[in-house]
């Protein structure tokens, strides 16, 4: 009797300890005013188990006149890629907090649902929204994000938002979950910051509020490079194409970009913090220049437990 005790006590000792095991997601953002799943991309997917994508569909901008209007619209040359969960994520300009905005929760979610029944993006679980508010828009952006919310909840969708390091310092915003942007932590506009898109010192300070954040979390990690052009020491660009910016004898081109070890350092302190952070991890971005440098750099071992 005693013996069939033990082995029944040590089965369910096995069962909990199941149940308890985390799921991992690999996860990738795509951020462009085009979207095209090629070849390379849709190796890269299924080589990595990629199961979500969070694609960009517009920005909310003020216009000249002051109105609130959707920009920056992405368009699909390619359907989506199938087996893999697309969240669609809208960007949300500050100063568009500051304009009348009453109707805003309901435009934003009627464009939403109307891009992806045209585009194939079914099913349509997770919303999820992008902006760099601040002290002075908090109250507005909260507001907005709670009616978002409530009126996504009634169509079985999700709110995610994601969550810059310095706001890690204030209350969560009213959503489901978040994603915590692990990078842009330096200024890009000052010659002397030579890792303005990575530093765990930059990101340190910010971290240790992160055990304390009450929200589900998950973490994006960089595997992308500036070329930022430089007069001297004054700022005057980042450069996306060799012809994007007009340089004169004496300009600077200089390389940002974080090394594998930063980027393994950071999600090693991040894990620290609040260890299921990176049960989903998210590249930012997904692009066929990205996929080069990911595996020239060996950025897949980021998704590695």
């Amino acid at each position: 009797m005693k013996t069939k005790l033990s082995f029944l006590f040590v089965t369910l000792l096995a069962l909990c300890a199941c149940s308890e095991q985390r799921v991992k997601t690999n996860a990738v953002y795509y951020w462009s005013t085009t979207f095209r799943n090629d070849s390379v991309q849709e190796a890269f997917l299924h080589e990595h188990k990629i199961k979500k994508m969070y694609l960009r569909l517009f920005d909310v901008v003020v216009n000249e006149r002051g109105e609130v209007m959707p920009n920056a619209t992405v368009r699909f040359a390619s359907p989506v890629p199938t087996g893999v969960e697309i969240i669609p994520v809208v960007y949300i300009v500050n100063d568009c907090l500051y304009q009348p905005i009453d109707k805003l929760d309901s435009l934003i979610l009627q464009r939403v649902t109307q891009m992806c029944e045209t585009n194939d993006i079914s099913p349509l679980r997770e919303l999820q929204i992008d902006c760099d508010w601040t002290t002075r828009s908090r109250e507005r952006y909260m507001n907005l994000l709670t009616k978002l919310r409530e009126r996504a909840k009634k169509q079985g969708i999700a709110l995610s938002a994601t969550i810059r390091l310095h706001q890690l310092g204030e209350a969560p915003p009213p959503v489901d979950r978040g994603i915590l942007m692990m990078y842009n932590t330096g200024d890009v506009t000052r010659l002397d910051c030579e890792h303005p898109i990575l530093d765990l010192k930059d990101a340190a300070p910010y971290l240790r509020k992160l055990s304390a954040y009450r929200l589900p979390l998950a973490a994006a990690y960089p595997v992308y490079a500036w070329r930022v052009l430089f007069r001297g020491e004054k700022y005057v660009g980042i450069m996306h194409s060799d012809d994007e910016l007009p340089t004169t004898e004496g300009d600077s081109i200089v390389v940002r970009e974080p090394t594998l070890e930063m980027v393994m350092k950071t999600k090693e302190a991040v894990g620290k913090e609040k260890s299921e952070i990176n049960d989903e991890i998210v590249l930012f971005d997904i692009s066929n220049e990205n996929i080069e440098r990911i595996k020239r750099y060996h950025y897949e071992k980021i998704f590695n437990p």
